[in-house]
């Protein structure tokens, strides 16, 4: 078993993610107790490559099995090309629930320095979300949102709530209330963000919020970046193309950067997320434990 950080410009920030390299022989039960165990905000389980050369991969938070997770993506297909190939590829693909996704790498300085950027599966938006709920559940004054942006659903195999506020000040005052979600009929995936960053060299700030055995906060979280650069082209945020660099988890002491572009060839919305992922620990399970 093998432990990352995922979107980590240093080694113990960014979001941690295990990896068990070898787990063609485990069973559903097994890998949701294994995932359990680590009680991370998602392990990943990889059995071995398919005939076209693709990564079957498994993804589980402590309490289900995932389609998609951005930062499980991108940590998986690094120990694959660092740690599991003889020669390090250009890319590698990962086959997960929700299909086939590519994952390439921007060189850096050595080949364990290389960023992997993944390319996102396709976003839906959904439905609006009337402000003053999604802010009554935050523990926010609807007034502390950015009314120049909707609070609208968006699905990248799962389904997030984009929530944009006016400020960082404001960011760092959410307070999620899950009952007040689910009287809502609205996920508590919720990803608040907001256009001003503590790093004049950074563009945005974001938090997400899940429940996984009770509410939770990820650290940094790709699955909902993704959601939210297609979101962020729907409604022109950021102009037809960009190319931003996300805080997030600076609240819970994890401090996390996320690479996003995103642009719009021939007027089909294309989505990349990245971040440097940096290796920290490796050990094993005792026999005992199957």
């Amino acid at each position: 078993m093998l432990i990352v950080d995922v979107f980590a410009e240093h080694p113990l920030e960014g979001n941690q993610l295990g990896v068990f390299p070898d787990a063609a022989a485990y069973d559903d039960r097994f890998m949701q107790a294994l995932a359990r165990e680590l009680n991370f905000s998602e392990t990943t389980f990889i059995s071995g490559q398919g005939p076209d050369g693709s990564w079957r991969v498994r993804i589980f938070s402590p309490e289900k099995e995932f389609p998609f997770a951005g930062h499980p993506t991108l940590g998986t297909a690094w120990v694959i090309r660092n740690l599991l190939s003889e020669e390090p590829p250009d890319e590698v693909t990962l086959d997960l629930r929700i299909g086939k996704v590519p994952v390439a790498f921007e060189e850096g300085e050595t080949t364990e320095d290389g960023i992997p950027w993944l390319t996102s599966p396709a976003v839906t938006l959904g439905a609006t979300v009337p402000p003053a709920t999604i802010a009554a559940a935050l523990g926010l004054d609807v007034n502390d949102l950015d009314p120049t942006s909707p609070v609208q659903l968006a699905s990248v195999g799962l389904t997030s709530v984009m929530v944009p506020v006016r400020s960082l000040e404001v960011l760092g005052r959410c307070r999620p209330d899950p009952d007040a979600f689910h009287a809502a009929g609205v996920p508590l995936h919720t990803y608040v963000f907001c256009r001003q960053a503590r790093d004049p060299a950074h563009q945005m700030a974001a938090r997400f919020f899940f429940e996984a055995n009770g509410p939770r906060e990820d650290p940094a979280t790709g699955s909902a970046t993704a959601a939210f650069g297609r979101y962020a082209l729907e409604h022109r945020l950021f102009g037809e193309r960009f190319d931003l660099r996300i805080e997030q988890g600076v609240e819970m002491g994890r401090p996390s950067l996320l690479r996003l572009e995103g642009s719009r060839p021939e007027g089909v919305p294309v989505i990349h997320v990245g971040g440097r992922v940096r290796p920290v620990s490796k050990g094993a399970l005792f026999s005992s434990v199957r």
